[in-house]
């Protein structure tokens, strides 16, 4: 097998690509396998009625420990290595292909051929940044930090401020600029304030870690040391107008629209004006400010900091943002504190991988036009828009039936559900790479290249028609998303792969487990979630509610806020039941809706078994299998701080608790850990 050529390997991977897409397909064959492989992951030494999750991904996640080189395993990484495996072969062939300049393949192959050369990369060291660090050692003024700043914004170095160009949440047909916070080393604020002995410790390594990267940069000890203290000092005062995950969730308190002249005004002193120019944004006639508090703070700084902490705080940011395209030494160092201290991997990824990592940030729809070509085929689009179809048509039906909605409203949320476009597999329109120059001068280079070219790719929608056919993933991302704005769903292929299963073996309850709810029916519900729901049909956040009707959806929402801020993660961690509510509300309404969907469907009327397991078992097994992951116990906790979304194993226990159907396939009886009283079983959609 060593010895296979490049070709053969492609061949190999596209029929296992092929097998694994195919495996998803809601055919209604036999699906015997497809009960093996269910009862594969089984521990039955597990009471479903105690922990769901483990009952039904145990034996796996026995069977496949975290590697080393990873915060978390599970089968979206089983996904994406198989993807991986493509992309290489995409990437060797183009690096040989000796293409033509300015061809897509020149720019693969290039991009390839100095992400993976590290002799190169250790020689260069930090030369490929000095220009921009001689720039910011001769600063004098604050004028000189705006104009620092204004040069490292396009380079994707997110420091101070976070201009960007979105669509207006109150006009969805205007692209509108935007400011967010920014500026912070650490993940967020609570980084900088929570007392727990686990945080404290990872802002004194965090200390530690800025004052060796100074080190690193060419100054000596002591030095580097109040260099760190200046960035944690500064970082910290910005943390501390930084708003906190949940509040970052209230889409009318970070909708602050202001003229551009009034945001002088806010930062008295600053010229925003000029300063906006400097960032080819001076067109602008009004902003969107999310955190006023934030920027108040930012214009402050700028006039009382000294030109000393600017100078460390700007240097830092600079080399952060691209330490791991430097030195063997920057990226190991970053990957100390990053991977390991923040997240508890042992050793890094391979590197051809964290290229691939890098290359899907930089072109990733470049990529996406060779990867659907292969491994997506038209048919394949078609059965799961289909499948698209039967799920909204299930929403619609609950919708119709909810007893604590008036009519009113109910009409209002079927015209908000008939407007969502649904967007499959891959774009119809690709993103048009001619602009962007690559070159095998330098790994650092080629990024700050594309970093420049995304910023102008964004900057240059101000002013300009939104283009609703845009993706902000690629198709060969395992994720999907809803799009308020757009009032759409966006499900990229790779979403629906399932490793190991063939087509012939596949049957509807896995499909309708793992793709309909988890995927398709989540995403519908997000349109419907305590933020989503605010938005209406044409995307625009507007109160399309009655005063009663919202008042009882948000009694519902309370309900699973309560549940969920009840589970304890990780010795004193518990979940925040506010800040996940809306990612906890679509996984609860995935899951009742697509089951609807499924009991609709030839097979969950026949109710035969396969394997042993009723239709109804294997829909809930086949959800379950697209939350079979386990994480270190590192990341756990940086995700309660930092994510919107509940642990996977709380995605399956925590919903299924909510639903009398699941009570129903595993006899879930009172005194189990799962069960909760009717009275307290949270039913929204």
């Amino acid at each position: 097998m060593n010895n296979t050529s490049a070709a053969s390997k492609w061949l190999l991977m596209s029929a296992l690509w092929a097998a694994a897409l195919a495996g998803c397909q809601p055919n209604g064959k036999s699906g015997a396998a497809q009960g093996d492989l269910l009862q594969a992951n089984l521990d039955t030494t597990v009471r479903p009625g105690d922990d769901f999750f483990t009952y039904a991904n145990g034996a796996w996640l026995k069977k496949h420990p975290i590697p080393a080189s990873e915060s978390s395993w599970g089968i979206g990484k089983e996904v994406q290595n198989e993807i991986y495996a493509r992309l290489r072969a995409i990437n060797e062939e183009a690096a040989k292909a000796n293409a033509a300049a300015g061809t897509n393949q020149q720019k693969i192959g290039d991009f390839w051929a100095t992400g993976m050369d590290s002799v190169k990369a250790d020689k260069q060291g930090i030369i490929p940044l000095k220009p921009e660090l001689d720039r910011i050692a001769a600063m004098r003024t604050s004028q000189d930090v705006q104009d620092e700043i204004a040069r490292l914004k396009p380079l994707g170095v997110n420091a101070l401020i976070g201009p960007f160009v979105a669509q207006d949440a109150k006009n969805s047909d205007k692209m509108a600029l935007q400011l967010w916070q920014t500026g912070l080393g650490l993940p967020n604020r609570d980084y900088y304030f929570n007392k727990d002995t686990r945080t404290a410790n990872i802002r004194k390594e965090y200390g530690k870690h800025v004052a060796k990267m100074f080190q690193l940069m060419g100054q000596d000890s002591v030095t580097a040391k109040a260099s760190s203290a200046r960035v944690v000092k500064l970082e910290t005062t910005l943390a501390g107008s930084s708003r906190k995950l949940e509040a970052l969730r209230d889409p009318y308190a970070n909708y602050n629209k202001m003229a551009v002249n009034d945001l002088d005004k806010l930062t008295p002193g600053l010229d925003w004006k000029t300063w906006l120019g400097k960032m080819n944004l001076a067109k602008a006639d009004t902003v969107i400010v999310g955190q006023p508090e934030f920027y108040k703070t930012a214009g402050q700084l700028l006039k009382t900091a000294a030109i000393d902490d600017w100078k460390a705080y700007l240097q830092w940011q600079l080399v952060n943002a691209y330490a791991s395209n430097l030195s063997r030494a920057i990226d190991n160092e970053h990957f100390h504190f990053y991977g390991t201290i923040l997240q508890g991997r042992k050793e890094q990824r391979a590197r051809w991988k964290r290229v691939l990592d890098d290359e899907e940030g930089a072109m990733g729809e470049m990529l996406g036009q060779l990867f659907v070509k292969e491994y997506f085929k038209p048919e394949t689009k078609e059965r799961y828009e289909k499948l698209v179809t039967n799920v909204v048509s299930s929403f619609r039906d609950h919708i119709q039936k909810l007893d604590w909605m008036s009519d009113s409203t109910k009409q209002k949320a079927l015209v908000k559900l008939s407007k969502i476009t649904p967007k499959v597999g891959y774009p119809d329109k690709w993103k048009d790479f001619s602009n962007l120059k690559i070159d095998r001068s330098s790994y650092a280079a080629n990024m700050m290249r594309a970093s420049q070219w995304s910023y102008n790719y964004n900057i240059n929608k101000l002013g300009k028609p939104v283009d609703r056919t845009e993706w902000e993933m690629t198709p060969q991302t395992y994720n999907a998303y809803y799009n308020p704005s757009n009032n759409e769903i966006v499900l990229p292929a790779a979403i629906f792969a399932i490793p190991g299963l063939k087509d012939e073996d596949a049957d509807d309850a896995i499909v309708y487990g793992y793709a309909g709810a988890s995927t398709i029916g989540h995403e519908l519900t997000h349109g419907f979630d305590d933020e989503g729901s605010q938005f209406d049909e044409k995307g625009n956040l507007r109160n399309w509610w009655t005063k009663q009707d919202r008042k009882l959806f948000q009694q519902r929402v309370n309900g699973i806020v309560r549940q969920f801020n009840g589970y304890q993660v990780l010795d004193s961690l518990h979940i925040n039941g506010k800040a996940t509510a809306g990612e906890n509300i679509a996984d609860l309404g995935g899951i009742v809706i697509a089951l609807d969907a499924f009991k609709k469907t030839d097979e969950y009327k026949k109710g035969e078994k396969i394997g042993g397991l009723t239709p109804e078992q294997r829909y809930f097994l086949g959800y379950a299998l697209g939350w079979q992951n386990h994480q270190r116990d590192e990341v756990l906790a940086q995700r309660v701080l930092t994510d919107v979304h509940s642990p996977a194993n709380l995605r399956v226990n925590g919903p299924f608790a909510d639903v009398p159907e699941f009570y129903q396939a595993f006899n879930i009886k009172q005194g189990e850990k799962l069960w909760r009283a009717d009275s307290s079983r949270v039913k929204i959609w």
